[in-house]
């Protein structure tokens, strides 16, 4: 077993999660010898319950946004003893175990030669996505893949990264969205290597990735872009 942390974050009200979680528990806690997991207080309890009897380092947060959570949860993860770590949102993560098992195993068994592995999406992975997503990330990934160049899927939500990584960005994280801003720290102010590899794994499912409030699909499309609009700009920014 390679020593790979698992780092993963949730906002889950309705506790949708739940059942896939009880599901996936034991075959998480065999892939990664530490796992830790930062969730709001707005959660259902009875996820946290649930999470809390397993062989997760549990945070429990105020709800301040995604990027808050991913900030506190590399602080945790820290004061464990992996050497290298794997951060996925607890959704996109629970959609991988369930549909591509063999290849997060596979992923996890070794460390990566590089400091900062970005894991993107295979073609046919992110055509799984809905539209107003596709569309508004290529302007973001193709921002991101100026920025440092080579072509990236950034704005999956996963990727993989050493202790030293994860120090710097413990140290200088600080933006909106982290998406872009944790490869660039890592790679203007590290100074470190950044790879990337597409995964099958990080598909769309709607009930397992979607979003539980409603919104008109004018409503969904601005809110896609303003997400693009604010992790290309710190692509632009972060270490500069």
């Amino acid at each position: 077993m390679s020593n790979i942390g698992l780092l993963t974050v949730t906002h889950d009200p309705m506790g949708k999660n739940i059942k896939l979680f009880m599901e996936l528990q034991k075959e998480l806690e065999d892939i990664y010898p530490e796992l830790y997991i930062t969730i709001s207080e707005e959660s259902s309890y009875t996820l946290i319950d649930q999470i809390q009897k397993s062989n997760f380092k549990v945070k429990v947060i105020p709800k301040k946004g995604a990027a808050a959570a991913r900030r506190e949860v590399v602080s945790l993860g820290l004061s464990g003893h992996s050497e290298y770590y794997h951060y996925c949102d607890l959704d996109r993560l629970l959609t991988w175990g369930a549909n591509h098992l063999d290849e997060l195993k596979l992923l996890t068994s070794n460390l990566p030669s590089c400091d900062y592995l970005i894991l993107g999406r295979t073609e046919r992975a992110m055509e799984t996505h809905p539209e107003e997503w596709i569309e508004t990330e290529k302007i973001t990934n193709k921002i991101c893949s100026l920025e440092l160049g080579l072509n990236f899927d950034i704005t999956a939500g996963s990727c993989l990264f050493s202790r030293s990584s994860a120090e710097y960005i413990n140290e200088h994280s600080k933006e909106k969205m982290t998406d872009a801003e944790w490869a660039m720290i890592v790679h203007r102010i590290a100074k470190l290597e950044i790879g990337y590899a597409p995964v099958e794994g990080l598909e769309y499912h709607e009930e397992i990735n979607g979003i539980t409030r409603s919104l008109s699909e004018l409503e969904k499309w601005i809110a896609r872009l303003k997400l693009s609009s604010i992790i290309s700009e710190t692509a632009l920014t972060t270490g500069k």
